[in-house]
């Protein structure tokens, strides 16, 4: 279509130049918002990956810290086991060492009444024999 002539502003050839331009012209502005409105979820979308990704590094740190104050603990509770374990023995063998001792003084008493009582039968034996 040759456009140096002149066009008709009221003829059919006018009326479709100016669909065409006024198609043009809205999908500019169409274009135009597309690309804001794809900037903007774009930009929302990498705020909202962002705040999620902090919000899982900090239940993450909240996590990691809590195993440590775990670990922590486990370790002071091994610690007391083992002192206690120590304790426990200890006393086992202070309470082995005082029942052996209670039984060698009830032996020693039993060998007491005995020499005691051998002593009475020496000396009625003794008695008996000196009455004769």
């Amino acid at each position: 279509m040759d456009r140096s002539k002149q066009v008709d502003p009221n003829g059919l050839e006018a009326s479709l130049i100016q669909i065409i331009n006024s198609h043009h012209a809205s999908s500019l502005k169409l274009r135009e918002s597309t690309e804001k409105a794809k900037k903007d979820g774009i930009r929302s979308a990498r705020r909202v990956s962002e705040l999620l990704v902090d919000s899982v590094n900090r239940e993450v740190q909240e996590a990691f810290v809590m195993q440590k104050r775990i670990e922590m603990e486990i370790r002071a509770l091994t610690a007391s086991i083992l002192q206690f374990g120590k304790q426990t023995d200890q006393w086992l063998a202070a309470s082995h060492s005082i029942n052996t001792a209670i039984k060698e003084i009830g032996d020693f008493e039993n060998w007491m009444k005995t020499m005691e009582f051998d002593c009475k039968s020496i000396n009625a034996a003794i008695c008996n024999i000196h009455q004769e």
